[in-house]
């Protein structure tokens, strides 16, 4: 008798052990497995909590682009001269508070990233995932187009199409989804023609199993672990990508916050006299994408079966 899934060892525990585990138990282990992973990923948790808070104003404690002259440049952990306000990074040069604009600007930042990176994975996802798997001239034809698109540095091709269509969030949001595809394509693609080799699939069309199925069902939950960590690098560079064109005055406009309008705007006018009202908005950009790598590249490798056991 062949014996059911929920019968199958594996690594000498049962499976239905396995499965019974509370979540809070898989978590401490993969945090004792990948601590840098884990504290990654606490940081991620804490700034998407940041930045939805940011997004209904629970944490923004005054108005980022409310101007206050009297107040302007005031030192970090400082008071207003009326004792009315507490500034805990301080203000900039026209008074307004930075603690207030740094979460707003978070709440740009993120999800942009986040919208970014789910319209790219899931739409090249799914294309290199049909190209791949058909083949033939349809796989040439894509890949042909892929080329194309990869010729040219992302900044670099961002950069000139959002200044010819005019600055704005919006345009740049929809134009660097659009330039980000490619990148899935590719690497699905590739994980894709290593999976449908395996045996287990040639096994579920020796029984009857469309092709449909087999992409969906079997192909694809096989391949999320590179789509995990590519989601993760594509947020990534969504975000540097969206700071640099804030940066260039082509991105968010002012008085919108946004870290790259701060780095380019009063950061870099008071940088020899106030380094702070550059140091904080690029200390909040390196620090999301060093916690979205890590914790993409721990994720990885721990739902990646080959890599599992790698420290």
């Amino acid at each position: 008798m062949v014996a059911s899934a929920e019968q199958v060892d594996v690594g000498g525990v049962p499976a239905e052990l396995i499965k019974s585990k509370p979540i809070y138990s898989r978590l401490w282990a993969f945090a004792k497995r990948r601590p840098l992973g884990a504290v990654s990923g606490v940081m991620c948790l804490l700034i998407l909590i940041t930045a939805i808070g940011a997004w209904t104003g629970a944490f923004v404690p005054y108005d980022p682009i409310a101007l206050n002259a009297r107040d302007r440049l005031a030192p970090v952990w400082s008071e207003s001269n009326d004792g009315s306000k507490f500034f805990i990074l301080g203000t900039d040069d026209i008074g307004r508070d930075m603690f207030s604009r740094i979460i707003e600007g978070a709440k740009i930042s993120v999800f942009f990233g986040i919208g970014v990176a789910a319209i790219a994975v899931f739409i090249g996802g799914f294309i290199g995932l049909i190209s791949s798997y058909i083949g033939g001239i349809v796989d040439l034809i894509v890949q042909r187009i892929v080329d194309a698109l990869q010729t040219v540095p992302l900044l670099v091709l961002a950069i000139a199409i959002v200044s010819i269509s005019g600055p704005g969030i919006m345009k740049g949001f929809w134009i660097l989804a659009f330039l980000s595809i490619p990148r899935p394509v590719r690497v699905i693609r590739g994980s894709v023609l290593a999976v449908r080799e395996e045996m287990y699939i040639e096994a579920a069309r020796s029984l009857g199993a469309t092709d449909i199925r087999v992409m969906f069902r079997h192909v694809l939950p096989n391949v999320m672990a590179p789509m995990i960590v590519l989601a993760s690098y594509i947020l990534a560079v969504a975000i540097i990508v969206e700071a640099s064109l804030s940066f260039l005055g082509i991105g968010a406009q002012p008085p919108t916050p946004s870290w790259g309008a701060m780095l380019s705007g009063n950061g870099a006018v008071f940088f020899s006299t106030n380094p702070r009202l550059a140091l904080m908005p690029g200390l909040a950009i390196s620090v999301v994408v060093f916690a979205t790598n890590m914790f993409g590249d721990a994720l990885r490798d721990e739902l990646d079966p080959r890599l599992r056991g790698s420290q």
